[in-house]
């Protein structure tokens, strides 16, 4: 019998997260240098401490491009060949696209958060304000 190890809601999530944004990071590992598939399952790994499979990363190195996000060629010089993948133009702008949306949308659910705590403290206020004012002789 093999113990699996249990996963945290966090660790859950988290693993969530970045197989939710796996071509975004994928994209951005490749704007700093080319890479080959098991680098950047290293990398993944390394960075994040999630691990996936190569199943996962192949298929998504190749749908990235057939977007012509991402190049590939044919590393000879090794033992055995190789394929790099490189970030493309059409890569680089969409990344910069996703990145702008992805900061987009931490500052609109910041700044949602921040809005709702201050009603929620406005509200708090009032309602002392009242309780103070029906209290008082």
């Amino acid at each position: 019998m093999s113990a699996q190890k249990e996963v945290t809601p966090e660790k859950e999530l988290q693993i969530k997260l970045v197989k939710n944004l796996l071509d975004v990071i994928i994209l951005q590992f490749l704007r700093t240098q080319p890479m080959y598939g098991y680098e950047m399952i290293a990398k993944i790994r390394k960075v994040f401490n999630v691990y996936f499979s190569p199943s996962i990363v192949y298929p998504l190195l190749s749908s990235l491009e057939t977007k012509a996000y991402i190049s590939s060629s044919w590393d000879m010089e090794n033992d055995r060949p190789r394929k790099v993948y490189c970030l493309t133009t059409e890569g680089s702008n969409a990344l910069t696209i996703s990145e702008h949306f992805l900061t987009q949308l931490n500052s609109k659910t910041h700044n949602t958060h921040t809005t709702t705590s201050e009603t929620d403290q406005t509200k708090h206020d009032k309602s002392q304000t009242t309780t103070k004012k029906n209290v008082e002789p």
